[in-house]
């Protein structure tokens, strides 16, 4: 699939950390309960892709899972695409910023948390940055 932001690998290397390069760019996952925006829980905002930094989820669409990732139960409408993921012998939805196609994590429907959408974005925080200045983001959009 082609994304709007296109970049070569030493261009991705030359503007992401190591980590970073492995999560976004090679579908990495980082260890649990270790990612900055697992316990962070801002009332505005706007966290945007650390790769390209595409506005992604409003600090509205957090919420509380325990699962050791930040969680959101929705993404800023067009931000976030969908693909099936058969690694590790499971189908999973994976999930990919719109804009550069950097892995983000998974979504999981069903687990029944009290949330309007029923739904966990499971996201890896070093897949992410995040603003208060949700204006600044809009205009960059």
């Amino acid at each position: 699939m082609s994304y709007p932001e296109q970049r070569s690998e030493a261009e991705w290397r030359a503007v992401l950390s190591p980590e970073q390069f492995r999560v976004l760019r090679e579908k990495g996952t980082e260890p649990p309960y270790t990612g900055e925006y697992d316990s962070h829980s801002p009332s505005k905002g706007v966290y945007t892709c650390a790769g390209c930094n595409a506005p992604l989820y409003k600090a509205t669409h957090k919420f509380k899972s325990g699962c050791g990732w930040p969680a959101y139960f929705d993404s800023i409408p067009g931000a976030v695409t969908r693909h099936t993921d058969r690694s590790f012998g499971m189908e999973r939805t994976e999930i990919v910023c719109s804009n550069c196609g950097g892995h983000l994590g998974h979504v999981f429907k069903g687990e029944g948390y009290p949330t309007p959408t029923d739904e966990r974005h499971c996201v890896n925080s070093i897949s992410l940055k995040f603003t208060e200045d949700e204006e600044a983001v809009k205009s960059k959009a």
